[in-house]
């Protein structure tokens, strides 16, 4: 292997071109317009344009992608994750054109990337799995005569593909049917195969799953597991190793059971396997203790059991079910290295090089805790933005245990022909409280403005006392979601500070003289007006007047001392809405958390008339949150619909949103089509 191509881009292009170059190994990186001055293809050896804009016109295009490493004189492929990691005619054509291909054989994901087959081959094995229906049939009827033998409620997921896309959660019968139709729609769109299948859904599980490793010559062996059970969306916004839930007997029956699933299927190179865990019996098992360096069990170096296995699967039993094997790198994989030590990039391109793996099951060893979090750009209801970052910082990552994977730099666009992820941020420590507060005090210090992202509802998810007693499971955003959106609303201190923030991030207060003449702020936070009246006393002092209070200030760059207590703040000047100056302001400091960063959206309001100050004509006004494609109209001019009923859905980021009646109404106007492109703030329909 002397020249590798990456197929993909973003965090995981570069993170892969990171191993090759340490590896001496020349690189290739592919491009589409959109990422023409992305930061993977100016840290790449040599680079290649595949043109256009949509993923499907060109990270898609397996043509375009072999004619880049036949151009480029590559000699490897990896696939990353996403894209064509998991296709199997991908896979073919690279080795039919006689490059390496970094992955599985064709034939172990032809075996394990279609859930059916997977969970077929898995109760061949013996592996538990959920009952449900995996069949071919695929006729509606036949999933409503399945659906009363499994019994509700139950899940509908997607035959192939991954990360939450095709999945529907069904409590009774009358769901059923419109489940089945927009979950085969959403992967369809997603993946090419609207196939689906039925299991028993367990309403309060832990997602737990096993990275596993094999190579060519028959060995196989598993490097613990991830809890990966707060997710939004079906999709994984934290993972951490090793899972609060899982014992060390636990951790050897998980590990035995998906390296006898990839031994069955000729698995070679990195893989990860997929548990359903029920842990209600004793929903704080213990883990291991922390900072174990014991080894990870199995008296068979290659198959992941243990002298006392028998039992460990007795202990085990009825407690964990298959989900899915994903027959690529995982996004979450950094915190399976941080606890091990080990470049899992590395062994893959070692593996595809037709090396043996480089240690023995007992010779692996588990270091500590890791937690990883995945910064998206979407605000605190998990909707999907665009837009460009205008600030990026980084946290200190001079500090010991952190690592950040990511594609961000000031100036970077966020569009909607790719999914929503921007980074991920990783901590690793020697207990699991340790790596919690090491997490969310860098996650606190890292700045990306200009476009919402999740930052800090991923600190407030990290400081939740559920969270931190390890008690997470799947529902836990839907449990406690509304309590940490509460949690980020700004104070009224936070809110003036913003003001001033914004007031002074292009000119500075007056340095020796007062001002005479007071300034009025007038700003719009979310659906309130605010307004003050600030007056310069010299030296950076500030008077702030609202209503009959006086607050005091010191203004000195991005430090604001509030009437005596100490701030930081970081303001961009963001895209006007509706021709409103708006302003994306982070604090921290203050009455926050240690380590916590708020932030707030202004609309100055200075310069406007007073009538577009408030909100009079939103509540006749459906405009698109986002960019993306209608998919889909539910109602017609003229209808009378039901607050919360389903008006239409726009595909963006890879995923359908449903947008829903803000209240009882009819339907005066609809202004789009089905198949129609929308841009944020578009109009979409208005209210009678």
């Amino acid at each position: 292997m002397k020249r590798l191509l990456i197929a993909n881009r973003g965090e995981i292009a570069r993170r892969i071109l990171r191993t090759a170059h340490a590896m001496g190994i020349a690189t290739v990186a592919v491009y589409s317009d959109a990422d023409r001055d992305a930061l993977h293809v100016r840290e790449a050896g040599s680079s290649f344009a595949l043109g256009c804009l949509a993923s499907a016109d060109s990270y898609l295009r397996v043509d375009k992608l072999l004619e880049a490493a036949r151009a480029t004189g590559a000699d490897a492929v990896h696939p990353g994750y996403g894209f064509l990691s998991e296709n199997v005619d991908f896979a073919q054509a690279v080795i039919d054109a006689g490059l390496i291909w970094v992955g599985p054989p064709p034939a172990a994901i032809r075996a394990l990337g279609s859930k059916s087959a997977a969970k077929a081959l898995a109760l061949a094995q013996g592996v538990p799995c959920l009952p449900g229906y995996f069949g071919a049939d695929q006729r509606d009827q036949t999933f409503i005569a399945e659906a009363q033998r499994v019994g509700f409620p139950l899940m509908v997921k997607a035959v192939a593909g991954g990360g939450g896309r095709g999945m529907r959660l069904v409590h009774e019968p009358a769901q059923l049917l419109a489940a089945l139709h927009s979950a085969r729609s959403e992967a369809l769109s997603g993946f090419g195969n609207g196939d689906l299948l039925i299991e028993r859904a367990l309403l309060s599980p832990r997602h737990v799953e096993v990275q596993v490793f094999a190579d060519a010559q028959g060995h196989c062996i598993h490097l613990g597991e991830r809890d990966c059970s707060v997710q939004r969306r079906h999709q994984k916004i934290i993972e951490e190793s090793p899972s609060p839930a899982v014992s060390p007997a636990l951790r050897a029956e998980l590990g035995r059971c998906a390296v006898v699933l990839a031994q069955a299927a000729g698995y070679v190179g990195a893989g990860t396997v997929e548990f359903l865990l029920d842990d209600e019996q004793d929903r704080f098992a213990a883990g291991p203790p922390q900072g174990e360096t014991a080894p990870s069990g199995g008296s068979d170096p290659h198959s992941g059991g243990a002298p006392d296995s028998r039992q460990r699967r007795e202990d085990a039993r009825g407690r964990f079910y298959l989900m899915e094997m994903n027959t690529r790198l995982q996004v979450e994989h950094p915190v399976t290295e941080m606890i091990t030590g080990l470049d899992l990039v590395e062994w893959q391109l070692r593996v595809a090089r037709g090396e043996p793996l480089p240690l023995s099951q007992e010779q692996v060893r588990f270091n500590g805790h890791a937690i990883e979090v995945r910064l998206c750009a979407e605000d605190e209801h998990h909707t999907p933005h665009t837009g460009v970052v205008r600030h990026f910082a980084e946290p200190d990552l001079s500090a010991p245990g952190l690592r950040f994977d990511h594609a961000l730099q000031t100036g970077s666009t966020v569009t909607p022909h790719y999914d929503a992820m921007l980074g991920k941020l990783i901590a690793h420590a020697p207990t699991r409280p340790e790596a919690v507060h090491r997490l969310a005090h860098a996650l606190g210090s890292t700045q990306v403005l200009g476009l919402p992202t999740n930052r800090a509802f991923l600190s407030a998810c990290l400081l939740h006392p559920v969270f931190a007693a390890g008690g997470a499971r799947i529902p836990f955003l839907v449990e406690h979601g509304d309590a940490l959106r509460t949690s980020l609303q700004a104070t009224s201190a936070a809110e003036l500070v913003a003001a001033l923030a914004l007031a002074y991030a292009s000119q500075p207060p007056t340095v020796a003289l007062p001002s005479p003449h007071p300034r009025h702020l007038r700003l719009r936070l979310g659906g309130s007006v605010h307004e003050w009246r600030v007056q310069e006393a010299g030296q950076g002092r500030v008077r702030v007047t609202q209503g009959d209070r006086v607050h005091e200030a010191q203004v000195s760059g991005q430090r604001i001392v509030l009437d005596g207590t100490g701030w930081s703040a970081q303001a961009v000047a963001v895209e006007p809405s509706a021709g409103v100056p708006r302003w994306h302001v982070q604090l921290a400091g203050g009455d926050l958390p240690a380590g916590a960063a708020t932030e707030l959206w202004l609309d100055d309001l200075g310069f406007a008339p007073r009538e577009t100050a408030g909100g009079a004509s939103a509540a006749r006004e459906l405009r698109a949150p986002f960019n993306g494609k209608l998919i889909a109209l539910h109602v017609q001019t003229g209808q009378t619909v039901a607050r919360g009923a389903p008006l239409l859905v726009i595909e963006s980021m890879k995923l359908e949103h449903t947008l829903h009646a803000p209240r009882d109404t009819v339907i005066e106007s609809l202004n789009v089509a089905p198949g129609q492109q929308v841009a944020p703030g578009q109009l979409l329909a208005t209210f009678l």
